[in-house]
């Protein structure tokens, strides 16, 4: 019986070795590219939408909650943040159009544009970011690094 044992377990640990081998290098990936354009460029092209208490757009660049935590992240990745100030829909259509790569505005896991844009996962209060459909290096990153600060909900 003891032999049997040993056998399942190489073969398990084959398969599982396996599986590792097919995840490629780069994954999760970004399609078009955000995450490694933002490092090799130094700029992250962040959207700001004005909501009290999270973005106040009377300044430039827009101060508040979610620019701190915008600006911690693009020094994290060695950029300057670009700043675009629009209302909801515009911003989005600048997602489509590959004109900025994150948003913040105050905006929950419940937001009208979810089929449109992607969402981090809730950081705080229900709180999410907007990031480019698909590109999941960039918001995987994202939520890592936001895991990783206190104001943002995450652990010190």
């Amino acid at each position: 019986m003891p032999q049997v044992r040993r056998v399942l377990l190489a073969a398990a640990l084959l398969l599982l070795a396996g599986c590792a081998a097919v995840v490629p290098d780069d994954f999760p990936a970004d399609p078009d590219g955000t995450l490694d354009r933002v490092r090799s460029e130094g700029v992250l092209r962040a959207g700001a939408s004005p909501r009290p208490g999270w973005v106040d757009v009377a300044d430039d660049p827009p101060t508040g909650r979610e620019p701190r935590l915008v600006s911690g992240f693009a020094d994290h990745l060695g950029a300057e943040v670009e700043w675009t100030v629009a209302g909801e829909e515009e911003l989005v259509r600048l997602f489509e159009a590959g004109e900025i790569d994150l948003a913040v505005g105050g905006f929950t896991d419940t937001n009208a544009w979810v089929d449109k844009v992607g969402l981090t996962r809730p950081y705080t209060e229900a709180h999410v970011m907007m990031v480019p459909m698909g590109e999941n290096a960039l918001q995987s990153e994202l939520e890592r690094w936001l895991d990783t600060q206190p104001t943002a909900g995450g652990r010190p």
